[in-house]
């Protein structure tokens, strides 16, 4: 068993340390860039790709959307009630709540976990919340509209969750020329994700340690008793189920960061709780994967 959780964390590790190292050697890396590049390209044809090729009940995937859908509601509320008690800033610390790292991490281990039906189900989860997270993040931090309608509009990975549907419910396939097409440009989706993950946390100072550590334990222990919460009202079971959990005790979302520095919206202390929760993560997914493998 400890093998087996070995193989799933070994990949994770070793891309994100190669991303460390990189940004620790002074080389250049354009995270914005890469970022985008992953969203607005890889993503979309990783979802077309994997979902296209996967034999899944599209009721099965609409449960793991629903349950996300719940799940981020649930975390809303604690992101709302507690920093509001502690005396903090809601709109700096709610969105950490919200958005875990379901993509940069989340993605690569329900993939070496549950193979290509847990890495289908962890889209489900993060098509979901991406739809959501960049005009709620932006409005959250910078308090402005995020451009509304239009802005929605211009994601391309909203298309490719439309076309992505179309196929599971159809049971269509695509042509082979588009299939192979979108497999190589969805296959670096994965790899760049944890490479930036790696970058980001060379590049990200920590300043209030106790702060961090105390919502970094909230946002990945409330997060794990959340899914718990809902797996058990939805039903879920076998990778379902597996998916959900591991997607719900994920660690604090870069791009949570980069809202709150693009706003000024206290981006030293989510830098801490980005740095945090995603150093607790390489412990506590282990054991998670443990609990459920």
């Amino acid at each position: 068993m400890i093998t087996e959780i070995f193989a799933v964390m070994a990949p994770v590790l070793a891309c994100a340390a190669i991303g460390y190292g990189w940004a620790r050697s002074g080389q250049r890396f354009d995270t914005d860039f890469i970022s985008r590049l992953v969203l607005n390209i890889g993503a979309p044809c990783l979802m077309l790709s994997v979902l296209s090729s996967v034999s899944i009940d599209l009721h099965t995937f609409k449960q793991t959307a629903l349950a996300c859908v719940l799940v981020a509601l649930l975390m809303a509320g604690f992101g709302a009630v507690i920093p509001r008690l502690l005396g903090h800033d809601v709109r700096a610390y709610l969105p950490s709540f919200v958005f875990p790292n379901v993509g940069n991490m989340g993605l690569p281990v329900c993939l070496l976990a549950f193979g290509q039906e847990g890495l289908a189900l962890a889209l489900a989860f993060f098509m979901v919340l991406s739809v959501a997270h960049f005009p709620a993040g932006i409005v959250l931090a910078g308090g402005k509209q995020a451009g509304g309608l239009t802005a929605l509009l211009k994601m391309p990975v909203l298309y490719a969750i439309v076309l992505a549907l179309l196929l599971l419910w159809q049971n269509w396939t695509l042509p082979a020329a588009v299939q192979n097409s979108v497999k190589l440009i969805g296959g670096m989706t994965i790899p760049l994700m944890l490479l930036t993950l790696g970058v980001s946390l060379q590049r990200l100072q920590v300043t209030q340690w106790r702060t961090a550590l105390l919502y970094s334990v909230l946002r990945i222990g409330g997060g794990l008793l959340v899914g718990l919460l809902v797996v058990e009202l939805l039903g879920l079971d076998g990778v379902a189920r597996g998916v959900v959990l591991i997607q719900s005790a994920m660690p604090v979302a870069v791009f949570n960061y980069l809202f709150a520095e693009r706003f000024n919206r206290q981006p030293e202390a989510v830098a801490g709780m980005v740095v945090v929760s995603t150093t607790l993560s390489f412990f506590t997914i282990p054991a998670l994967l443990l609990w459920l493998l």
